[in-house]
C-alpha cells in the first residue's frame, strides 16, 4: 500500500505565512522535523538536490512549495467542468504517461496555495457571471489534490465552501485511497468525486507512487456511503494484449464492491491514451525504461488543444473501444451516464 505523501523538502514564500493555513503547515513540517527553505516565489525553485537530471526529477517530486496564488483567472475545463479552480500544481505519483511531465517540464514539484479565500472569492465572480447556470469547477486539472489534502486540508475545506453554495458544484478525481478526513465533510451533494480507474496491467506498469486498483475501489465504496455523487474517469484507455478481458475484470470487481445507492448516481468519463511529440521525449527521459507503447506509426495524428498535434489511437480501435468499454458499463452499471469518450 501507498502511504500517505509526507514532503521530504519544503519550501516557502514568506508571503505565505500572512495566511493562517500557510503558518499552519510551516508549523506542522517543522514539527515533523522535515527541512524548510525560503523562496522568492514558487515558481522559482532552485538547487534542488540531486546530482544528475534523473535525481533532480524524483527529488522535486518529493518536494512541497506552500505559496500564494496569484493568478485568479481559472483556466476552462472542458469537457470536465466549465473551469478548473486551482488550488494546487503538481503530483507525487510517477505515472509515466502523464501530461504534467511535459506541462510543468522542469518545475515537476509538488505547490499548495494557501490564500484560499482568495481563491474562493473568485470562484463566487464565476459564479455570478453565469447566474442561474450552475458552474462546474475542476480541481484536479493540474494536481492529485487527493494526494495532499491530507496535509492541507484545502479540498475539504472547498468541498464544504462548494457545499454552501446554490451555484457552484465541484469536481475531482484522484488516484489516490487516502479519503478519510473527507468522509466527514459536508458536501450537501455538490461535488462530485471521482477516482481514476484502470485495469491492472496499467496500474502495475505505468502508474508507480500511486494506491492499487483494490485500494482506490475500497475508497470509492466508502466516498460513496459517505454520500457523495461518485464518478470514475477511465484513463488512459490503453490497449495491451488483454486489454478488453482486464477492463471486465475491472468492472465486475468495481460492481461487487459500491452499494446500490452509490450505482444510482454514477458517471464515467472515458479518455484514450494519447501523447504529443514533446511528452515522448520527455517519457523516454525521465521513465528510460517504461513498457509504453509510443509508436507514433501505429497512432492517427490530431490536432490538440493550443494547437499542439497529439497521436490517438485509429478510428477503428476508437470505435472498438467505445463499443467495448460501454458495454461493460451498460452491462455492469445500467444507471450510470457516460458523460464523454475522448
Amino acid at each position: 500500500m501507498v502511504k500517505p505523501f509526507v514532503p521530504q523538502l519544503v519550501y516557502v514564500e514568506p508571503r505565505a505565512l500572512e495566511y493562517p493555513l500557510g503558518r499552519e503547515l510551516i508549523t506542522k513540517f517543522d514539527n515533523m522535523g522535515i527541512e524548510i527553505r525560503e523562496t522568492t516565489s514558487h515558481n522559482q525553485i532552485r538547487n534542488l538536490p540531486g546530482d544528475n537530471d534523473f535525481q533532480k526529477y524524483r527529488n522535486a517530486k518529493s518536494t512541497l512549495v506552500v505559496g500564494v496564488r496569484k493568478t485568479l483567472k481559472f483556466d476552462t475545463s472542458k469537457p470536465s467542468a466549465e473551469y478548473a479552480i486551482p488550488f494546487a500544481t503538481g503530483c507525487m505519483g510517477h505515472c509515466h504517461y502523464c501530461y504534467l511531465q511535459t506541462t510543468m517540464g522542469s518545475k515537476p514539484y509538488i505547490r499548495t496555495y494557501v490564500n484560499l479565500d482568495d481563491i474562493f472569492e473568485a470562484a463566487n465572480q464565476y459564479m455570478k457571471e453565469r447566474a442561474p447556470e450552475i458552474t462546474r469547477f475542476e480541481a484536479s486539472c493540474t494536481s492529485d489534490i487527493v494526494g495532499i489534502d491530507h496535509l492541507t486540508h484545502s479540498l475539504k475545506r472547498a468541498i464544504e465552501f462548494f457545499g454552501e453554495s446554490e451555484l457552484g458544484r465541484l469536481r475531482f478525481v484522484t488516484k489516490f485511497a487516502h479519503v478519510d478526513h473527507l468522509l466527514d465533510a459536508k458536501h450537501n451533494g455538490r461535488t462530485r468525486f471521482r477516482f481514476s480507474m484502470n485495469d491492472d496491467y496499467i496500474i502495475k506498469n505505468f502508474e508507480p507512487g500511486t494506491s492499487r486498483q483494490s485500494e482506490r475501489m475500497e475508497a470509492a465504496r466508502k466516498v460513496g456511503e459517505a454520500g457523495y455523487p461518485l464518478g470514475f474517469i477511465i484513463a488512459p484507455i490503453y490497449l495491451h494484449e488483454g486489454w478488453k478481458e482486464g477492463y471486465k475484470v475491472m468492472f465486475e470487481r468495481l460492481e461487487s464492491v459500491l452499494s446500490d445507492s452509490a450505482k444510482k448516481d454514477l458517471t464515467f468519463e472515458l479518455i484514450q491514451h494519447r501523447f504529443t511529440k514533446p511528452a515522448k521525449n520527455v517519457i523516454e527521459k525521465n521513465y528510460p525504461m517504461t513498457k509504453l507503447e509510443l509508436d507514433e506509426t501505429k497512432r492517427k495524428w490530431k490536432w490538440g488543444r493550443y494547437g499542439i498535434g497529439k497521436y490517438v489511437y485509429t478510428d477503428q480501435e476508437q470505435e472498438d473501444i467505445k463499443e467495448t468499454l460501454g458495454g461493460y458499463i451498460n452491462h455492469y452499471f445500467p444507471q450510470s451516464t457516460i458523460e464523454y469518450f475522448t
